[in-house]
This record gives structure tokens, sequence and C-alpha cells, in this order.
């Protein structure tokens, strides 16, 4: 029993011998861990006294490389506004590698800039400012998708670029779509023949150095696709309802009876000076002559059933003479009129379009008064051309009137003389 004792009180020692090892080796490690956390604070200290005179160091020696990254920010975002908008970008996109980042991806980055940009980026944006400014002073030709009124389908074609102000290609005018950083066809070409020509002389050569004249868009394109949009005669005609047929139809029949009554009195009044030339043998192809043969046969009448003779041959060919006269004035008064209801009617569709849209929108007033004055136009443009031509032939009239009435009071003066 003792001997049982006495093995169990040395393992209790024993136990108790570890316990205080551990308990010591505790200690000695937490006295490690304070020391080290001692130090490792003093350390941390020094680290954030050491940081605040750094960045006091680094704004002092930043200078004007804090204003530096603001301006180029500034000139990130100016010219990633002008790159976007920039032709250039069909050609530049045909040299860039997969992967690679792109301008307008490289200025957008610059302009979302949250720290100072490094050497490389600085000499890269100056790279492609220059860039730019190269790419506007070339004429050049190469092959790009264009992409076709669809709106989807893009076909490679060979294009000729004048710097970034317009792009030709396929024989026709071509513009540059930014949201798609694509080259597009107008949805119609302009219809001014110099246009194509001029359009035609640049995709014909663009080798040498010499000068070519060519037709260029300072707004980009810009002006060009505003151009196209624009209606022509007949569209501007079919847009002003009916009243515009009306006037160009009042306008055509004026013209055909004009031409028709100049050619008859440019004849007669010929007929009228060859038959001057032979009063003595009258012939009925003429007023002179058929005035010559009434008065025939009439020597032992009295002078008054001569003077009538000759009145009744006067007023026979006045109305000859003086033909589609009437209706003339009819039309140069009535082309203003019409052009009126015209403009009336425009301004009606403009103001229904002001009530259905509830604004004064420009563009929706535009298809109104553009029917109005049309209208307008077209009034006044039968009007004065008409009023100029009825002139005309009240002129020649009145000059083969002047004959007829000269000697109708020669031939009385001369029977009167017999008698």
């Amino acid at each position: 029993m003792q001997a049982l004792n006495k093995q169990r009180e040395d393992l209790f020692r024993k136990a108790m011998e570890d316990q205080r090892k551990l308990n010591a080796d505790a200690q000695q490690r937490r006295n490690a861990a304070e020391a080290r956390t001692n130090r490792l604070d003093a350390q941390f200290a020094d680290n954030e006294k050491r940081i605040e005179e750094l960045n006091a160091l680094l704004l002092v020696n930043q200078g004007n490389l804090g204003e530096l990254f603001g301006v180029t920010r500034q000139i990130a975002g100016d010219a990633l506004g002008q790159l976007s908008e920039s032709l250039n970008n069909t050609q530049m996109a045909l040299s860039l590698q997969p992967g690679q980042e792109g301008r307008l991806e490289f200025m957008r980055r610059m302009a979302a800039a949250a720290a100072l940009p490094n050497i490389i980026d600085l000499e890269r944006m100056w790279i492609e400012l220059m860039t730019e400014m190269k790419l506007d002073s070339e004429v050049v030709r190469y092959t790009t998708p264009v992409l076709q009124n669809d709106g989807v389908t893009s076909i490679p074609t060979e294009v000729v670029r004048v710097g970034s102000f317009m792009v030709y290609g396929d024989d026709q005018y071509l513009f540059y779509l930014p949201s798609l950083e694509s080259i597009s066809t107008l949805t119609r070409q302009p219809a001014e023949p110099e246009l194509m020509r001029s359009m035609r002389d640049v995709l014909g050569d663009t080798s040498g150095t010499g000068y070519k004249p060519a037709i260029v868009d300072p707004a980009r394109g810009a002006l060009l696709s505003m151009y196209v949009q624009r209606p022509d005669f007949i569209e501007r005609i079919e847009r002003g309802e009916v009243v515009n047929y009306v006037i160009i139809a009042v306008g055509l029949i004026g013209v055909l009876v004009a031409v028709f009554q100049y050619g008859y009195l440019f004849l007669a009044k010929i007929n009228v000076a060859a038959q001057l030339k032979k009063v003595g043998t009258p012939m009925a192809n003429n007023a002179l002559g058929r005035l010559l043969l009434a008065v025939q046969g009439t020597e032992k009448d009295s002078p008054e059933v001569v003077e009538l003779r000759i009145s009744e041959a006067v007023l026979r060919e006045v109305p000859r003479l003086e033909r589609f006269q009437s209706f003339l004035r009819l039309a140069v008064a009535a082309g203003p009129l019409l052009g009126l209801i015209g403009t009336v009617i425009g301004m009606i569709i403009t103001f229904e379009s002001i009530t259905a849209s509830g604004s004064s929108d420009p563009k929706l007033m535009a298809q109104g008064i553009g029917a109005a004055m049309i209208a307008t136009v077209l009034g006044l443009g039968i009007a004065i051309p008409l009023l100029f031509i009825n002139a005309g032939l009240v002129s020649l009239s009145k000059s083969v009137m002047h004959v007829l009435e000269e000697e109708s009071t020669g031939l009385l003066a001369n029977r009167l003389k017999q008698s």
C-alpha cells in the first residue's frame, strides 16, 4: 500500500513539474510576444511618422507635377471627344494587333486616371495627338469595311480619305459613324453634277505630289449628311398638296399658249412686212392682205361705207392678234392667289403638327412651313414670267395693229381724196 502511494506521489510530482515547465515556457513566449508587440508598435509609429514626412516631401517635390496631372486629364478628355468623331479611326484600326489597346481606350483611361501618369503614357499621348494632326493632312487610299444601308451588312471597299473631313468609295460619298466606329454609305447621293464630278476626280487618281481640286465638308461629314437629305424640287412639290399641281398646270398652260401665240404673231408680223412691199397685190395669208382685200371693189361706195368696211376688217383681225392675252393676265393674277392658298394649307399642317405633338419643335414644323413657302414660290414663279411673256405678246400684237391702223387710215384718206 505504501509503495503504491509512493508511486502515485511520484507521478503527481512529475506531472506538477511538467506543468511548471509548461507554465514557464508560456510565460517566456508571452514575454517574447509582448516584447515583439512593443517593438512593432514602435516601428509602426516610426513608419507612420516617416510616411507623413515622405508625403509632405512628395507634395513639395511634385510642385508643378500636380498641375500637370490635371492638365493631362483635361487634354485627354478633350482629345477623346475629338478622336471619337475622327474618320481616321477606320485607318488606325487596321494596324491594331489583337489585344492591343486602341487610342480611344487609351484616352479614356488617361481621362479617368486617378494617379499621375508615367512618362510612357505621357509620351504616347503626345504621339497620338501628333499622329492625328498628320493624318488630317493626308489623302490616303485604303480598304476598310463599309456598312451598307441595311445597317447590318459590311462590305470591304477601297476608299479615299481626305484628312478626317471626307471619304469617298465605290463611286459614292461615304460618311463616318462614330457610334459604330465604321464608315457607312449615305441613304442617297447628291444630285448636283459638280459634286459627283469632284468625287470621281478624287477617286480617279490620288498619286503624285500635285494638287487636285476637291469638295470637302469642314464639318467632317455633318453638312454633307444634311445636304443630301434636302428634298429636291419634285419632292417639295409633292409635299405641298394638290394646290402645287394646280399652280404648275396653270403655268404650263400659260407657257404653251404663249409659245403658240408668239409663233403666230412672229409669222403674222413677217407676212405683214412682206405685204407692205406688195401693197398692190394683196394676199389672204396675212392681216394686211385681208384688210386690202376687204376694201377691193368699193370704188363706187361712199367714204362712210369704206370706213365701215375697213373697221370691220380690222376688228376681225383683233381677236387673232390679242388671242390668249386675257388668259395670261388671269394666270398672272391667279398665280399669287393660288400660292396664298398653298401657304394657308402649309400653315394648317404646321399648326396640326404643333397640336399633335404638344410642342413647337422646329423639326416638326419644318414640313408645313416648307409646304407653305414652296406654294408661295410657285405662285410667284409662274406669275412673274407670265407677266413678262404677256407684255411681249402685247407689244408684238400692238406692232401689227399699228401697221393695220396706219394702212387703214391711209386707205380711207385716199378714198376721201378721190371723192
